[in-house]
């Protein structure tokens, strides 16, 4: 058991510093390969290839987050089904608590929509 164990700490270790040191070439090849010279274009902000407003203040639609954040939900509900898949196979009851989760889901997606929250408009 304890042979295992070395084993298994031994190949944790071995992994992590070939990840610190893939890590750190990548750092210093993006470094040395970068481009140095500095202009005034390349300081200006950059923001969806429109040129930046000589005012702080910009209003942005709400819109926008509210997409966002539907997107999320969703992109998480969908990493967090196919495991739960796996693990929960054969229980009756975790089955029907993840049906009533997608019902939910399901629902608030119908909701968004009919409130026109998906519709894309200028």
């Amino acid at each position: 058991m304890p042979d295992i164990l070395a084993q298994n700490s031994i190949s944790l270790l071995l992994a992590g510093v070939i990840a610190f040191a893939a890590i750190a070439i990548m750092f210093a090849a993006s470094f040395l390969i970068s481009s140095k010279r500095a202009s005034e274009i390349k300081s200006t902000p950059y923001e969806c290839g429109i040129p930046p407003t000589p005012y702080a203040f910009s209003q942005i639609n709400i819109r926008y987050y509210i997409f966002a954040i539907l997107f999320l939900i969703f992109d998480v509900e969908a990493v967090f089904l196919f495991p739960w898949a796996v693990v929960f196979i054969g229980n009756n009851i975790a089955f029907y608590a993840m049906m009533i989760f997608l019902a939910v889901l399901f629902f608030a997606i119908i909701y968004a929509w009919k409130k026109g929250v998906l519709e894309w408009q200028r």
